[in-house]
C-alpha cells in the first residue's frame, strides 16, 4: 500500500515537473534584419561619433551624407537587375534522373557580352568618381580633409567587413554539410563521431 502511494506520488510529481518546465518555455523572438534606411542611420551616427562632430556640424552633415550613400547605392545597382532575373529563373540544375541533379554549366559570354560589360563598368566608375567628387565639395563645406578622409576611410573598413561576412555567411551556407576536420579528411552532416 505504501508502495503504492509512493509510486503515485513519484507520478504526479514528474508529470507535474513536466507541465512546468513546458509552460516555461518561451519563443525566441525572431531576430529582424534592419531596413536600409536604418542600416544608413546607424552608419552615419557611428561616422558623426567618430569625427567627434559637434551638434551643429552633425546636424549638416547627417543629410549630405544620407543623399551621397543613396547616390552611390543607386550606381552601385546599374547593373542588377540582369542579376535578379537570373535568380528568378531558378538554380540551373537539370531535373534528370541520370545526371544527379547535377548544375548546368553557364553559357561562355561572346566578345560583344564581354565588351559591353567592361564599358558597362567604366561607366558605373565613371558616375561613382563623379558622385564623389560632388559630395567632396558638399562635405568640405563643413568637413575638413582630414575629416572627410577619415570618412572615406570608415567606409572602406566597413564594406570590407559587410563582403568577408557575406561570404562568410555564403560559405556556410555552401559547405554546411560537409566539413574537413583539422587533420584533412572529410565528414558529412552536422555533428563528428569521436
Amino acid at each position: 500500500m505504501k508502495a503504492r502511494k509512493f509510486f503515485t506520488v513519484c507520478i504526479a510529481l514528474l508529470i507535474g515537473s513536466q507541465v512546468a518546465l513546458f509552460a516555461q518555455e518561451t519563443k525566441k523572438p525572431e531576430r529582424k534584419r534592419p531596413t536600409q534606411e536604418q542600416m544608413l542611420q546607424m552608419q552615419c551616427n557611428h561616422i558623426i561619433k567618430a569625427l567627434a562632430l559637434d551638434d551643429a556640424t552633425a546636424a549638416k552633415f547627417a543629410p549630405v551624407y544620407k543623399k551621397y550613400m543613396e547616390a552611390l547605392r543607386s550606381v552601385r545597382k546599374m547593373g542588377q537587375p540582369e542579376k535578379a532575373q537570373k535568380k528568378a529563373g531558378g538554380d540551373n540544375v537539370e531535373k534528370d534522373k541520370n545526371l544527379k541533379n547535377r548544375p548546368v554549366p553557364k553559357p561562355l559570354p561572346t566578345d560583344a557580352e564581354v565588351e559591353a560589360a567592361i564599358k558597362a563598368r567604366f561607366a558605373q566608375s565613371r558616375k561613382m568618381l563623379d558622385i564623389r567628387e560632388q559630395y567632396y565639395n558638399e562635405f568640405r563645406k563643413f568637413l575638413s580633409p582630414k575629416q572627410i578622409q577619415k570618412m572615406y576611410n570608415m567606409e572602406k573598413n566597413n564594406g570590407d567587413k559587410f563582403r568577408k561576412e557575406m561570404n562568410k555567411r555564403q560559405g556556410m551556407k555552401k559547405h554546411n554539410g560537409n566539413k574537413r576536420t583539422r587533420n584533412g579528411t572529410k565528414t558529412m552532416g552536422m555533428k563528428q563521431n569521436q
